[in-house]
């Protein structure tokens, strides 16, 4: 399996030049000026001097070889304390934003927490209620938890992100006055009184991305425990005395968890694509918050950065993915 996931790295590295140059050319090509939005009255020489300087004046494929260097290579920032007379050096990458003109690593640190803490716990929540209930749904099938069952994860898959929430804002926050509708990204726990009000506003966009990842999750589970309960092995298994709990959940589920683990896997990513309208409806400040208000401000380091992350993260887990399949099954072998 070392082997594998060795050539897969290496398979990996082409893939990812290769979609992060079609992402740089898209964004490159896509309507639009760094300086769109600055003062007619700018002299045209001092313009060509302002986009000389953010590099958009060379080559398309100059701008992407200097953009991917200063992607991967970290270079030493040198800095000097006043106070102390100390210098100190930094690595970071030299990607800056047009909209701030900060780097775009040191913005991208200080949103990803708001993210991971909300994208994160939605995702475990979610995955934690959809194994229970795609199990007992199989198990029971056609009874009244599994068409209850059933019909809610329907809802929940065909219900969008941006309705929900605002429905959510509607019942809980404007009606029943129990959550907050607007995230506040400046709390800082340091009681138990601020603790418990970092979780009370984030009950309700965690419950708006859980619902659609255990609906997913759990209509998946239950198609394909219901294809192992059918099997001879698991009669087999029954006929020599097992007790139905070993028969369910060591041989039964095992061997359904093998399709579910793509979707659990490569549904990580995806999740990032859902809390972009998250966010933004319940002014979580977080990536998905950033990569809107970066395409709006025509950010297009930013956006590019961005875009480039969720591929990155989208190849990682499709490898983890198949690396799991050879735990699962061992049938499958990679060496």
């Amino acid at each position: 399996m070392l082997n594998y996931a060795i050539r897969r790295m290496l398979i990996a590295v082409p893939t990812l030049l290769l979609i992060s140059l079609v992402v740089f050319s898209l964004i490159k090509l896509a309507p639009g000026d760094p300086l769109s939005e600055m003062p007619l009255t700018i002299p045209a020489e001092v313009r060509e001097k302002m986009r000389a300087a953010l590099g958009v004046n060379q080559p398309l494929i100059v701008q992407y070889l200097l953009w991917l260097k200063q992607l991967l290579i970290v270079e030493p920032i040198h800095t000097f304390d006043v106070l102390s007379g100390a210098h100190f050096s930094d690595g970071m990458q030299r990607i800056i934003s047009w909209q701030t003109r900060s780097p775009v690593f040191g913005i991208l640190i200080q949103r990803l927490p708001q993210t991971l803490w909300v994208v994160g716990l939605a995702y475990v929540i979610g995955v934690l209620v959809a194994l229970p209930l795609g199990i007992l749904s199989a198990y029971k099938q056609y009874s009244m938890f599994d068409q209850v069952g059933t019909f809610l994860s329907m809802v929940g898959i065909a219900v969008p992100s941006f309705f929900s929430g605002v429905l959510a804002i509607l019942i809980f926050a404007v009606y029943l006055n129990c959550f907050p509708s607007i995230y506040d990204t400046n709390l800082v726990i340091n009681s138990w009184s601020s603790f418990f009000d970092q979780a009370r506003q984030m009950v309700m966009p965690v419950m708006v991305l859980a619902v659609q990842t255990t609906a997913q999750i759990s209509r998946y589970l239950r198609s394909s425990m219901l294809d192992n309960l059918a099997q001879d092995y698991v009669r087999t298994a029954r006929a020599k005395g097992m007790s139905e709990p070993e028969v369910v959940f060591i041989h039964v589920l095992r061997n359904s968890m093998i399709p579910v683990i793509t979707i659990i896997a490569l549904g990580l990513p995806s999740i990032f694509g859902g809390a972009i309208v998250t966010e933004q409806i319940f002014k979580v400040n977080g990536i998905g918050h950033l990569l809107i208000t970066s395409i709006y401000a025509n950010d297009v380091p930013m956006v590019q950065t961005l875009l480039f992350i969720f591929a990155v993260l989208i190849v990682a887990f499709n490898l983890i993915a198949d690396l799991l399949y050879g735990v699962l099954d061992p049938r499958i072998r990679y060496d």
